[in-house]
């Protein structure tokens, strides 16, 4: 094996000893706020109401693998679950272009978002300044919000419902760890829905007053 392979073998090592390290210092303090998140999101959902998850650069990537665990699956077939990861690249660019990079998430809560959604913001800094607007249109339009953060939580600290703040300045660390978050969440989910059979077809919904005249 060369140098440079093994040299590639004490990089990964070392990285997986800090996430282990980082994960036992911090999962006492972040365990309260990952129940809140589930039970925030919980509730918006038996309301008939969306989560709406926003990041830049990796932090999107995470909200769209958020999203996508909630509306479809993650270990078990359950009812879908309302979630969009605001990153259409068409939206993006116009509101970057018409309004400024810094309106890219807000334009999208003010269109999409309804009382009682969740905004989820992810951020390893927590000072993306089009988050911060994006959860300052959220408080607007009462919707709920929640933020994955890093470091000591940045501009973004104190300004949502829900806070799960990751002790720590490594970027890669944070996005880790924010990863082991929303797959917590996921998990914690799952347990509050039956399993379903998705291979059968959907029973269309009645409606009220023709469900009141069924025969019993």
């Amino acid at each position: 094996m060369s140098s440079d392979a093994a040299g590639g073998g004490l990089h990964f090592r070392a990285a997986a000893d800090e996430l282990a390290g980082l994960l036992a210092r911090s999962a006492e303090s972040l365990a309260p706020g990952v129940e809140r998140l589930g039970a925030l999101l919980i509730d918006c959902w038996r309301e008939g109401g969306k989560a709406l998850i926003a990041g830049n650069g990796g932090s999107a990537a995470d909200s769209m693998h958020f999203a996508e665990e909630l509306v479809v699956r993650f270990r078990k077939n359950r009812q879908a679950l309302g979630a969009l990861a605001l990153c259409d690249p068409t939206v993006l660019t116009c509101a970057g272009n018409d309004f400024g990079f810094e309106s890219v998430f807000s334009r999208q809560v003010e269109a999409l978002g309804r009382p009682g959604d969740v905004l989820i913001v992810l951020s390893t800094s927590g000072n993306s300044a089009n988050l911060v607007r994006a959860a300052a249109a959220a408080h607007a339009g009462r919707l709920r919000t929640a933020a994955l953060l890093g470091g000591d939580g940045g501009r973004l600290r104190g300004a949502c419902d829900v806070e799960l703040v990751v002790p720590s300045d490594s970027t890669a660390r944070v996005q880790e760890v924010h990863k082991v978050i929303y797959h917590a969440v996921c998990d914690w989910v799952d347990a509050q829905f039956p399993a379903i059979d998705v291979s059968a077809p959907p029973t269309p919904a009645l409606p009220a007053d023709q469900a009141r005249s069924e025969p019993a």
